[in-house]
C-alpha cells in the first residue's frame, strides 16, 4: 500500500525537525565515531563468521555485476519506444552515467536533451558530455521535486517535451562507490544519500539506524524493504547500537545477519537464483527512506505529466515492486491517496459488490484507465536474456511506456 509510505514520509519530517532542533545527538555521535569505532570482544565472536560469509556471498553474486560498469538498462527497448526524430526535445530525469542520453543523441540529429540528476557526480558527467554535443545537452542538478523549477528556469515551457525517460532507483556509480555507502559489497561509511553531501544537514543512513526507535525502524523495513523479518532486524539494530554506534556498511550488514540463524544466511536468492545477503532488503529500505524515493517518484511523474506535450511519450524504468506499483497506478489514474490504493482488479471486485457487473475485465480496465495516458504496449516490458547476461543488474527491471493524451 502507498498510504503507509506517506505516513513514513511523516517520520522523516519529524526526524529532520529533531535533527535541526538538536534533540537527536546520537546522529552526530555516530558520524564522529565512524573512524574510531571499536566493536566489543563479545560481539566480535558472535559476528566473525557472519563477516566471512558476507564477503564470500557478495563475491559470488556481485563481483560479476561490478565488472559491468555503467551499462544502460534496456537501452534498445528505450530507444525503440521513443523512436527519436530530428529536432525533438527530451528530458532524462535520471541521467546517471548518460548511457540512455547518448543513445538518443546518436539516433537522430539535432536532438536536445535536458539531463537531470540529483547526484553531483552525474551532473558533472552531463556537463562534460555537453562538450561533445554542443547545444544538445543541458545539465540540471536537482531532485524530481525540483525538476519543474529547473525546467522553467532553463526556458522549458509546460506541454513542450516530446519524450521523458524516468529511470527510478540508484545508479551503478552509486552502488559501486564504497564511499557512498549504498552497497554491502565493500565496506564504507553508512551514508546512502543520493545528493552526496549537497545538503549536509540531511540525515544519513547511519543517522537513521542510530536514532529512530524500534517501532519506526520496523515500519521502514517492512514498508520500504518488504522485509518479513522487520521486527527481528529492528530489535537487533537497537540492541547493537546501545553498545556501539553503527557507522559502516559491512558492520551494519553483520548486525542484520546476526538476527538470523546461520542456516538462513544463504537461503535467499535473486531472480538469477544467485545467493543474496539477508541484509539486501534492509539496505534497500534504508536507501528509499533516506532519499525519500517514493515521494520523489510520484512528484516526478506529476512533473512529467505537466511538461510532456500531447502525444509525448513517457518511458519509465523501475527495479522493484514499490516503484512499479506507483508508476502503474499513476498511469491508470488511481488516486495515490485512495484507501488501499485499489488496483484495477480490486475495483472490479468492489463494483461487483455494489451490484455492478462489468462485461469483461479488459473492457472495465479500459473504462477505468486514466484518460490522460494510453500504454503503447499491452504488457510490461522486461529485459531479454542477453541483456541480463550482459548486465545482471537489469534482471528486475520493468519498462512501462505511455503516451500522454
Amino acid at each position: 500500500m502507498l498510504l503507509p509510505q506517506y505516513l513514513l514520509h511523516g517520520y522523516k519530517q519529524l526526524f529532520l525537525c529533531s535533527l535541526k532542533s538538536g534533540s537527536i545527538n546520537k546522529c552526530v555521535w555516530a558520524r564522529n565515531a565512524e573512524s574510531s569505532t571499536v566493536v566489543p570482544n563479545g560481539l566480535t565472536d558472535q559476528t566473525a563468521h557472519k563477516n566471512e560469509v558476507h564477503a564470500n556471498i557478495n563475491e559470488s553474486a556481485e563481483d560479476e555485476d561490478y565488472r559491468r560498469l555503467h551499462i544502460p538498462v534496456m537501452v534498445k527497448e528505450v530507444i525503440d519506444c521513443f523512436s527519436p526524430q530530428p529536432g525533438q526535445c527530451f528530458l532524462d530525469m535520471t541521467f546517471g552515467a548518460g548511457g540512455h542520453t547518448v543513445a538518443l543523441l546518436q539516433k537522430a540529429s539535432d536532438i536536445k536533451v535536458y539531463a537531470l540528476d540529483r547526484d553531483p557526480a552525474a551532473y558533472q558527467i552531463a556537463q562534460q558530455l555537453s562538450d561533445s554535443y554542443p547545444n544538445q545537452i543541458r545539465a540540471l542538478l536537482g531532485k524530481f521535486t525540483e525538476a519543474e523549477t529547473l525546467l522553467v528556469s532553463s526556458g522549458v515551457e509546460p506541454r513542450t517535451l516530446d519524450g521523458v525517460l524516468l529511470d527510478a532507483g540508484c545508479s551503478s556509480m552509486q552502488l559501486d562507490t564504497p564511499e557512498r555507502g549504498f552497497s554491502l559489497r565493500k565496506d564504507g561509511p553508512l551514508d546512502m544519500r543520493m545528493d552526496n553531501g549537497r545538503y549536509p544537514d540531511m540525515p544519513t543512513a547511519a543517522d537513521v539506524v542510530n536514532a529512530l526507535d524500534q517501532q519506526a525502524l520496523t515500519s521502514i523495513l517492512r514498508t520500504y524493504g518488504e522485509e518479513r523479518h522487520a521486527r527481528k532486524i529492528a530489535s537487533a539494530i537497537v540492541q547493537a547500537r546501545s553498545i556501539y554506534p553503527i557507522t559502516r556498511t559491512q558492520q551494519f550488514a553483520s548486525i542484520v545477519a546476526g538476527a538470523f540463524p546461520a542456516a538462513a544466511l544463504y537461503a535467499r536468492k535473486d531472480l538469477l537464483q544467485r545467493p543474496t545477503h539477508v541484509a539486501t532488503k534492509t539496505f534497500q529500505a534504508l536507501r528509499i527512506f533516506v532519499n525519500d524515493e517514493l515521494h520523489e517518484l510520484y512528484n516526478g511523474l506529476r512533473t512529467v505529466e505537466k511538461f510532456l506535450k500531447r502525444g509525448g511519450l513517457l518511458v519509465a524504468l523501475s527495479f522493484h515492486s514499490l516503484e512499479d506499483r506507483i508508476i502503474k497506478r499513476f498511469l491508470y489514474g488511481i488516486d495515490i491517496s485512495e484507501k488501499s490504493n485499489l488496483s484495477v482488479q480490486q475495483k472490479i471486485r468492489l463494483h461487483k459488490k455494489n451490484h455492478f457487473e462489468p462485461e469483461n475485465n479488459e473492457e472495465f480496465s479500459s473504462r477505468t484507465s486514466n484518460t490522460k495516458w494510453t500504454s503503447i504496449k499491452k504488457k510490461v516490458i522486461t529485459p531479454r536474456a542477453m541483456d541480463i547476461k550482459e548486465n545482471p543488474r537489469a534482471r528486475s527491471a520493468k519498462l512501462r511506456a505511455a503516451i500522454k493524451l
